[in-house]
């Protein structure tokens, strides 16, 4: 028996060093979340057996549970990269025919050859409409549209006149600048909130999935309630501190020194049970 015991060991110690070395791995990831691994001991008896008498069987993983801590904002002086300070997610949406919805904590936004706002994927970023006040006039997924930046617009005149700026505010509303001061705002950067974002599923390159886990998303505004502020120009790097990672790294090489110890004790011990006749 003590061989599956430690045999338990060595899998959860490979688990936890997997863990760890992909987070370090990740140290410069944008947006990029640290996971950590939870385990649980393995217990069984009878019925009717007197517990006290029994020892554990080992361990085994219960789960890799995703740390979405705050991590560092770095300033970039880029309009389009936004970072969130607080909770909540940037939406994004692959082109069609896919259309298939995403949330994403990296905000390295560009353009493409079409001028829409897109991810480092090419998903699409989605923005809520609004009225003549800047204000939202619908959080329904339905009404969530692609963010595309006009070049130019034509004024009363006739007259086709340049982009001048974009600039993003706090709450996320997108306003666009043209060469004759006039404003269009394009809309409001829809912000995505879970009822419990650990149940969310993981996709790489620092996107996640909506699953029944997770619950569904609320879509608002940024700078207010639980979704967090925008700010634009800024990038949020990693929540992994390499140092603490390292510490971990250690702990975890020698639970796996310590298990494979106790592998090689119960062999000899093995080894000697069956010498004895001879």
């Amino acid at each position: 028996m003590s061989f599956y015991i430690s045999l338990s060991g060595l899998k959860a110690a490979q688990a936890d060093l997997s863990t760890i070395s992909n987070n370090v791995a990740n140290v410069n990831s944008t947006a990029f979340k640290k996971s950590r691994t939870n385990f649980g001991d393995i217990f069984a008896a009878a019925p009717m057996q007197t517990t006290t008498q029994v020892a554990g069987q080992g361990t085994r993983i219960s789960g890799i549970q995703q740390q979405f801590t705050q991590g560092t904002v770095e300033t970039t002086d880029k309009t389009l990269d936004l970072a969130i300070t607080g909770e909540a997610f940037f939406t994004v949406q692959t082109p069609p025919p896919t259309s298939q919805v995403s949330y994403t904590r990296n905000g390295a936004f560009d353009l493409d050859e079409n001028r829409y706002v897109v991810d480092t994927t090419g998903a699409r970023l989605q923005v809520m409409p609004v009225d003549a006040n800047g204000v939202p006039t619908s959080t329904a997924a339905a009404d969530l549209y692609d963010l595309q930046i006009p070049i130019s617009y034509t004024n009363g005149s006739g007259d086709e006149v340049q982009l001048s700026s974009v600039s993003i505010s706090e709450e996320g509303l997108v306003t666009a600048t043209f060469a004759d001061s006039t404003s269009q705002m394009l809309g409001n950067i829809a912000m995505a909130a879970f009822p419990s974002q650990e149940g969310m599923r993981q996709q790489g390159d620092a996107h996640w999935q909506a699953t029944r886990q997770s619950g569904d998303p609320v879509y608002g505004s940024g700078n207010a309630g639980l979704f967090g502020t925008i700010r634009s120009g800024a990038l949020e790097r990693s929540n992994v501190d390499l140092t603490e990672e390292l510490v971990a790294l250690i702990s975890a090489q020698r639970n796996f020194q310590a298990n494979a110890k106790a592998i090689e004790t119960a062999t000899t011990i093995s080894n000697a049970i069956v010498n004895l006749r001879g």
